[in-house]
């Protein structure tokens, strides 16, 4: 390829490997590794917690970190939950599209069912929908990306000076940690 090909509508040059197809046939370099787990400790989990501070937005990450970790949910899942999903009484969660499409019902301890009380408390102010919600704006009510609440985990996490990965999904290994006993 010329340089002369490599130039955007503004004129300004561009990077070969911005161009379609420069990766074609490379494979990735982290390719075939497997890397451990690594979820955070329980203390480390409670340190973000109480990184959250006071107020809805708190409610609401404190809520998603227990469903997280207490029942051990994905992120697509936790994030599709309504409140008609959560019954205290018996301390189930249903997830009604899991992975695969799957139904199932799990259990979650009254640690968690505190958590997510302060959340639903608040929740019933705002209009109709997902449990976890855009708590302001012309969306509020709808429902909270994934990738919102990936950076608002990781915002906490660096913020308590948490200084592993700190993601929805480690929150789910945290918790097979603890149900194996180990």
């Amino acid at each position: 390829m010329s340089e002369q090909t490599l130039v955007d509508v503004t004129g300004r040059l561009r990077s070969p490997a911005a161009m379609p197809g420069h990766w074609a046939g490379c494979a990735p370099p982290n390719k075939g590794l497997r890397f451990p787990a690594d979820p955070p400790t329980v203390e480390e989990i409670i340190l973000v917690m109480r990184a959250a501070g006071p107020g809805p937005y708190a409610d609401r990450i404190r809520a998603l970190i227990a469903i997280l970790w207490r029942a051990g949910l994905r992120i697509s899942e936790a994030l599709a939950l309504t409140e008609s999903d959560l019954d205290p009484k018996t301390g189930s969660v249903l997830v009604r599209s899991g992975k695969g499409g799957k139904r199932r019902v799990v259990g979650m301890d009254d640690w968690g069912w505190e958590h997510v009380a302060g959340w639903t408390e608040r929740r019933v102010k705002l209009p109709i929908g997902p449990l976890f919600c855009i708590l302001a704006g012309p969306t509020r009510g709808r429902g909270w990306s994934p990738t919102a609440a990936r950076g608002e985990l990781r915002r906490l996490a660096a913020q308590a000076g948490v200084r592993r990965r700190f993601a929805p999904h480690q929150l789910r290994h945290a918790h097979a940690i603890e149900m194996s006993g180990t």
